[in-house]
């Protein structure tokens, strides 16, 4: 008897299985080439943004917005050449309160405006988290009437963490708007309370929405947003609220009387409107061009573009100084260290912050 043992022979059968198809398909890898948009030249992005190519203005504030280098430079050569053409707009800087009505606001106004003749883009800075860094980026569906219209422009933007909830590059894609022959820009910010400096340094004219009956919890920032505002217009004053919204006219009126003159000659005025139902929102509009006129005549206009004109020149440098220094990468490296001796007590926040600065232009 043999000791070889019969080879294991399995009952199991199993089968070839069918071939599965590639995750993309034959024809549209090759038509990948095709579909995807080529990279522009500088005279094609000028040529597009001055025909008025919403397409190529879109791909143009990208480039602004975008942190890569190359998208940078090309950024900046764009807003060069355009820069001749830019500066014939208004400019509207619109903030309030979450709830207030922004964007439902924004939309009649633009109506308004549109109807008139003129053309309007919107800048919504829309807050990005602070947990994830994104942003939902829903102001074109909350303005589903202005997003269809052809005389306007959406682009809403991430604020990516800047303070006031002003995107970082909004001044520049605010050029390229006016380049596209966009005579009205509304800049719309994330809501009271997040330093609105940024957005009254980059406008003619602050606009500062409110509601009737809001109650004195916002009183501790109420003062220094009124200060900048040109204009408040006291939203929803419709139905019930109609009674509150006069109240409440009378009582910004009073608190506005106590602040000082402005040098535009100018004394800010209140007004109530209902977004909603497209009351008085004509008043609002008939409100920022009597600004325009006074302030024109006496040429504050003109003043206030120059100086800034000189702010934002200042704070781009301070802005590229510090990008500068924390993508050294000497310093990044000792960072971490100057961290730790913060934490544990060996030296003071301003003596590290010293060290490292003294470290970094010892360099230069």
């Amino acid at each position: 008897m043999s000791d070889k043992k019969e080879p294991y022979k399995s009952a199991l059968k199993v089968n070839e299985g069918v071939n599965q198809p590639p995750s993309i398909s034959p024809s549209a890898r090759q038509n990948f080439k095709r579909f995807r948009k080529k990279e522009l030249t500088l005279d094609e992005y000028y040529d597009g943004i001055v025909n008025g190519n919403r397409s190529i203005l879109s791909r143009a504030i990208t480039l602004v917005e975008s942190a890569l280098p190359s998208h940078q430079e090309m950024a900046q050569q764009i807003i060069e050449k355009c820069i001749p053409l830019s500066g014939n707009s208004m400019r509207i800087g619109i903030t309030g309160v979450p709830g207030v009505g922004k964007s439902t606001f924004i939309e009649s106004l633009g109506s308004e405006i549109t109807s008139r003749g003129h053309k309007l883009a919107v800048l919504a800075i829309d807050p990005s988290s602070e947990r994830s860094k994104g942003s939902i980026l829903v102001d074109k569906t909350r303005m589903e009437t202005l997003s269809s219209n052809p005389d306007a422009f959406i682009r809403p933007s991430p604020s990516a963490g800047s303070l006031g909830g002003v995107a970082r590059k909004t001044r520049e894609s605010m050029l390229l708007c006016e380049a596209a022959g966009f005579d009205t820009i509304f800049i719309e910010t994330v809501g009271v309370g997040q330093s609105e400096t940024a957005v009254h340094s980059m406008v003619d004219f602050f606009l500062l929405l409110m509601l009737a009956g809001a109650g004195d919890e916002l009183q501790g920032i109420k003062r220094g947003i009124m200060e900048m505002a040109d204009a408040i217009a006291i939203n929803k004053a419709d139905g019930n609220n109609k009674d509150k919204a006069n109240r409440a006219k009378a009582e910004y009126s009073s608190a506005l009387h106590l602040f000082p003159p402005s040098p535009s000659k100018w004394s800010p005025k209140v007004v109530t409107c209902s977004a909603l139902h497209r009351i008085d929102i004509n008043r609002v509009w008939d409100t920022i061009n009597n600004y325009k006129k006074l302030t024109q005549e006496n040429q504050y206009w003109f003043i206030k573009r120059k100086e800034q004109a000189r702010y934002w020149m200042y704070e781009t440098i301070n802005e590229q100084l510090r990008n500068n220094f924390y993508h050294d990468d000497e310093i990044a490296k000792k960072l971490k260290n100057a961290e730790s001796d913060v934490l544990n007590n060996k030296l003071s926040s301003f003596q590290a912050a010293q060290k490292l600065l003294d470290q970094y232009f010892s360099k230069k």
